[in-house]
């Protein structure tokens, strides 16, 4: 009931609509007025009656503050974010998703990602004054979950980039999972970031480049988050797009999100629920509902 009542939940669907954005969107817009960038609010205009709740005009680009609560499937269907996306995209407008529970817990990462398709990103570094090491996991976890949206995850192979001693940017790669079909010199590129409000010009192609020297790869997968990125950066890098797959989804609890491997059907039965009901059901049963994201693209990198 507090996360209702601070989120502003505590109203039905048509009240809600009549008092108009909450205080967290209204702080979400805020913080682009506070980069000094044209901005037009809950704007309309663009597609065709439906809202971009922050549209950058000068930039052609739009972002979405989605609440956990009202963007669920109590309210919308699983296509609504990228159908949205791709009506956006056919305007020439690149949309946004950024989730409350995101601007909540990891406002800082959201605001450098902001930043950073802004132009307006704080520190500029030249990849070629930078040095290349490898890096032990300690070093990665921390680093990854201070400056990646999705945090940390388990790598084989993790390089990173040092300016004057200090950690700027890091890229990491697994083995070819079995789930890909990978060979043994198939590898995935895992995870790359750069420092907050750091800006790594030329960072990703230097570390890729030493990743392909030293481990000479026969291909290498990556995946694209079509809710927060463009994919541009493996474009660049010379990746060719393979597949856009299906929105993925999370199960919502007190508005945060955590991931459907955590609620897997054998999971569920282990903990009493009842095995002739699909997990979606016993969710549902549980009134715990999905949000869904807008699908990934996969990269192919073959040699």
């Amino acid at each position: 009931f507090y996360y209702r009542h601070k989120h502003d939940l505590n109203i039905c669907p048509k009240c809600f609509q009549k008092q108009g954005v909450s205080s967290d969107e209204k702080n979400f817009s805020s913080f682009f007025n506070s980069l000094n960038i044209k901005i037009k609010t809950s704007d309309r205009t663009i597609l065709d009656g439906k809202e971009i709740d922050v549209l950058l005009p000068d930039h052609n680009m739009g972002f979405e503050y989605d609440g956990v609560y009202w963007h669920s499937e109590y309210y919308l269907d699983s296509n609504y974010h990228i159908n949205k996306t791709n009506i956006a995209k056919s305007k020439n407008i690149e949309l946004y998703h950024v989730f409350s529970d995101e601007w909540t817990f990891k406002s800082d990462i959201i605001k450098s990602i902001i930043k950073q398709k802004c132009g307006t990103i704080d520190n500029k570094i030249f990849a070629r004054k930078c040095v290349i090491k490898e890096i032990d996991s300690k070093t990665t976890t921390k680093f990854l979950n201070t400056n990646h949206i999705q945090g940390s995850t388990g790598s084989k192979i993790r390089i990173g980039l040092f300016y004057n001693d200090e950690l700027v940017s890091i890229m990491t790669f697994s083995k070819g999972r079995i789930a890909l079909r990978g060979k043994k010199e198939d590898y995935e590129l895992v995870r790359f970031c750069s420092k907050l409000n750091t800006s790594v010009v030329g960072g990703a192609t230097k570390l890729l480049n030493y990743f392909k020297e030293k481990y000479n790869p026969n291909r290498i997968i990556s995946y694209s988050d079509v809710r927060l990125f463009d994919g541009k950066l493996y474009e660049k890098m010379g990746f060719k797009k393979t597949k856009e797959n299906k929105p993925n989804y999370w199960y919502i609890i007190n508005g945060k999100r955590y991931h459907r491997f955590g609620f897997r059907k054998s999971i569920l039965i282990k903990e009493g629920f009842d095995k002739n009901l699909t997990e979606h059901q016993i969710m549902l049963n549980r009134n715990i509902f999905r949000v869904y994201d807008c699908g990934t693209v996969r990269w192919e990198l073959n040699f």
